[in-house]
């Protein structure tokens, strides 16, 4: 790894090129940004409801083909979430094997049990074993936090949870959150031919929008829209053409008077909230392979009768609108006569912030 190579981007916009192409498909850059971007990340791990009661538990896998992670979602007997480790201590087998209620976890393979919080209880045949047990012998937890029904845990946190999510309360605390709930029927999976940088690329900047979504043009007014940037996370600003179908907002909030159609949210490294009228569709851009992304729509609905109106009605066509772009860069990246591109300052704040964010944890 101290080989790998360096992508210095200048802090300066106006004067700043873009990622190089050799950043899409360099292997040491790859597992380099599996170690220092997604390891110490924050990550959408469950819905509450997924462990509704005391007893209820949800093995899943964290980033399945690159993270490749084997965890657990469990509730324990005093109503507390964890997020633990699924893998047994003593010889590496899964834990738990399905989704389902335990009053406590017994590995499969040779019958070591552990307590719903991942604390070891019992191992049969290790009355000899000396120094036995140690915190080793546990499950591995990781640190959760939750909002509203959305669950949130880390490996190894490299930055806290409230510098990371604290923007997204600062403009969307005041939704009532826990009245959001999840719809299967407008949730899917897309698989992706691309680096999934190059999603996240895409969607941080508002720039391609008249190009490329012409009926998210007709909603939104391009003149208006506009990026904040935050420490671990930026903010596009969608304003309405209209008047309609936006947030009614209360007296004290900071977009006050402005006709906000919709926040779009992106948090370091790959979670996008996207707070519209009617809810909030999440867009979890999951790795596969250096050119293989899948990117998981969530759509948690509050307000069904804005669902079929203003810059929120039509992302399924957005998405595909989205992928036949997305999948022609990744094409282009691979030309001998292509290196970098320059950035839009008025245009492509995000996308320039998102590059110095990845420098800085692969520096």
């Amino acid at each position: 790894m101290a080989n790998s190579p360096k992508y210095p981007i200048d802090r300066d916009i106006s004067k700043a090129r873009t990622l190089p192409s050799e950043f899409y498909s360099n292997r040491k850059t790859w597992d380099r940004l599996r170690k220092k971007a997604f390891t110490p990340a924050w990550h959408l791990v469950g819905d509450m409801n997924e462990v509704k009661t005391p007893g209820s538990v949800k093995p899943f896998v964290l980033h399945e083909g690159f993270m490749d992670e084997q965890l657990l979602l469990t509730r324990d007997e005093v109503d507390r979430i964890h997020c633990i480790s699924n893998v047994c201590t003593h010889r590496a087998a899964l834990v738990c094997q399905a989704p389902g209620q335990a009053r406590s976890l017994k590995c499969p393979y040779h019958g070591r049990k552990f307590a719903l919080d991942g604390r070891f209880e019992f191992m049969p045949e290790f009355d000899n074993t000396q120094d036995f047990p140690t915190a080793a012998d546990n499950l591995p937890m990781l640190k959760v936090k939750t909002w509203g029904p959305l669950v949130f845990a880390s490996l190894d946190p490299g930055w806290s949870f409230e510098d990371w999510f604290e923007p997204v309360l600062e403009r969307c605390g005041w939704l009532p959150i826990d009245e959001f709930r999840f719809d299967p029927t407008r949730s899917r999976d897309y698989l992706v031919n691309a680096h999934w940088a190059l999603y996240c690329d895409n969607y941080l900047e508002g720039f391609h929008i008249p190009y490329v979504h012409h009926s998210l043009n007709d909603a939104l007014d391009y003149g208006s829209y506009s990026t904040e940037l935050f420490e671990w996370s930026n903010l596009q600003l969608g304003i309405t053409k209209g008047g309609e179908d936006t947030f009614d907002l209360p007296n004290d909030h900071k977009d006050r008077g402005k006709r906000v159609a919709a926040w779009y949210f992106f948090l370091f490294p790959n979670l996008m909230l996207n707070f519209y009228p009617w809810g909030l569709s999440i867009n979890i851009i999951k790795p596969i392979t250096k050119d293989r992304t899948r990117v998981s729509f969530l759509s948690y609905v509050w307000n069904e009768d804005k669902l079929a109106r203003g810059a929120g009605a039509e992302l399924d066509r957005v998405e595909r609108e989205d992928e036949e772009v997305v999948e022609s860069v990744q094409r282009g990246l691979r030309s001998s006569l292509y290196s970098h591109g320059r950035f839009s300052p008025e245009r492509e704040q995000g996308v320039h912030h998102f590059h110095r964010m990845l420098s800085r944890v692969i520096g």
